[in-house]
């Protein structure tokens, strides 16, 4: 309930604030009396799609922790948080990146990595995870995570994401707008958007964000090959990556929010795998295999 809580609150937040902005510089207002300003409505959705999405990224550590409940480390309360530290701080300098955030958080076996850049991120890890694995398994997890940070594949992902948002929204109400005036031709008296422009928008924005979703999962699913492959290189072998694959596959995982389901070392299964955010683990196992 919290966490259902904390997005709704979340989204609703970002959408005043995006609402108020539009209206203040007045881009809102593309339907006119002549008909649809199409230069203010791609302005309009750009500024709701990108906004959005950026908004969220970086606001995304914060949330990460607020809908985890991850703690942290500061200072090291035992053997295993001093060894989480010190193992991201090698794979960190490795990787030629700043210190990440590493946090601990109460869940089945998995791990992520968020931030709005690669100097502020963060790598948390599940009990779970520490619990059911090896130690050098556990730090190809972490390998794995570090290199989405070096990868940039937080601040891609929501490039990807505002372009999407931005056509779903501008064609939406594009099919809108035509539709509304089609069924209204003969209708001299009100010549404004009716129901039927509402109601088509709303129905073209949910056809076109599953389309767009597709495209969305499969850039999310090839940066999960590219992180594992820089697992492998940061690590010195892809042994560890795999056996980490092939442990994850017998463990009960996921159990992170579905705001968080795309940064997690693996996800949930789609009912089709276009809509999938991460690949089969199988898949991933064969690909680090076929390596060279």
């Amino acid at each position: 309930m919290k966490r259902i809580a904390l997005f709704l609150v979340t989204n609703l937040a970002v959408m005043l604030v995006l609402s108020v902005t539009a209206s203040l510089l007045g881009v809102n207002r593309y339907l006119t009396a002549n008909g649809l300003n199409f230069g203010m409505l791609l302005v309009f959705c750009g500024l709701m799609g990108f906004g959005g999405s950026f908004i969220s990224l970086f606001m995304s550590k914060t949330i990460a922790k607020w809908s985890t409940g991850a703690r942290v480390i500061e200072q090291p309360q035992n053997s295993t948080e001093l060894w989480l530290l010190q193992t991201v701080q090698t794979l960190a300098t490795r990787a030629q990146l700043p210190m990440p955030e590493v946090a601990v958080y109460d869940g089945p076996p998995n791990a992520f990595a968020t931030g709005a850049s690669k100097s502020n991120s963060l790598v948390a890890v599940s009990t779970g995870l520490l619990q059911g694995m090896t130690k050098e398994e556990v730090e190809a997890v972490l390998a794995h995570e570090v290199a989405h940070i070096a990868n940039g594949d937080m601040v891609t992902l929501t490039l990807i994401q505002g372009v999407v948002n931005t056509f779903v929204m501008f064609f939406a109400r594009i099919v809108g707008y035509f539709v509304d005036s089609f069924l209204r031709r003969n209708n001299e008296e009100n010549s404004g958007p009716g129901i039927a422009y509402m109601v088509t928008v709303f129905i073209c924005e949910i056809v076109f964000g599953i389309l767009a979703s597709v495209i969305v999962m499969y850039f999310s699913r090839q940066r999960e090959y590219r992180a594992d492959a820089g697992a492998a290189t940061l690590m010195g072998s892809r042994a560890p990556m795999i056996n980490a694959l092939r442990r994850l596959g017998g463990l009960q995982s996921d159990g992170l929010p579905q705001n968080l389901q795309a940064s997690g070392i693996s996800g949930r299964d789609a009912w089709l795998g276009l809509f999938s955010s991460h690949p089969p683990l199988e898949s991933r196992i064969a690909a680090l295999q076929a390596a060279r």
